[in-house]
């Protein structure tokens, strides 16, 4: 069995989680396997090939996961994305809707060099709203979107169409 079919049959569907309707895909069968975690963070790192890459921001919590790993593995910095008031610097923050009311992310205001060159990592993308805050607030650091990376995305969420203006690569689809 190749890489990508043993990571996508280690996920766990968890119905009705975290709420009725709900069908989870969880990624802790991944992250328990040495092998396994270690062939998505190659797999998600050679999405990046061809690309400069500077430093991989993750979003709080399992694009850190993914993200520090995946900077280590790229030999970069990794940039915390953070739930407001978390970070103790200056921070930047972007609001975006929910279904139900809206959140928002934080990030320092000198997280990035002008013009660098920033892989954005999470673990799953449904709606696209998170990431496009994210994407923003690299850009509003003077940094560059080089890469939006998934390992996972549900594509009838459309949360690509949020991301159109960034270069998006995701591992596994449903």
């Amino acid at each position: 069995m190749k890489r990508l079919e043993k990571i996508r049959t280690a996920l766990r569907d968890v119905p009705d989680f975290p709420k009725p309707g709900i069908l989870f895909k969880d990624i802790t069968p991944i992250l328990s396997d040495p092998l396994l975690f270690g062939d998505t963070i190659d797999l998600m790192a050679e999405m990046a090939q061809g690309k400069k890459i500077d430093f991989v921001a993750g979003i709080e919590a399992r694009g850190f996961i993914f993200g520090a790993a995946l900077a280590r593995k790229l030999n970069c910095g990794f940039v915390p994305i953070r739930k407001p008031g978390k970070l103790p610097y200056k921070t930047y923050k972007a609001e975006y809707a929910l279904e139900y009311g809206t959140d928002s992310i934080e990030v320092h205001q000198d997280a990035f060099p002008k013009g660098a060159s920033v892989y954005l990592a999470d673990d799953l993308l449904a709606t696209g709203g998170t990431a496009a805050a994210a994407a923003g607030l690299i850009q509003k650091c003077g940094a560059e979107v080089a890469l939006i990376g998934f390992l996972i995305e549900l594509s009838f969420l459309q949360g690509r169409e949020k991301l159109k203006e960034n270069p998006v690569r995701s591992l596994i689809t449903f």
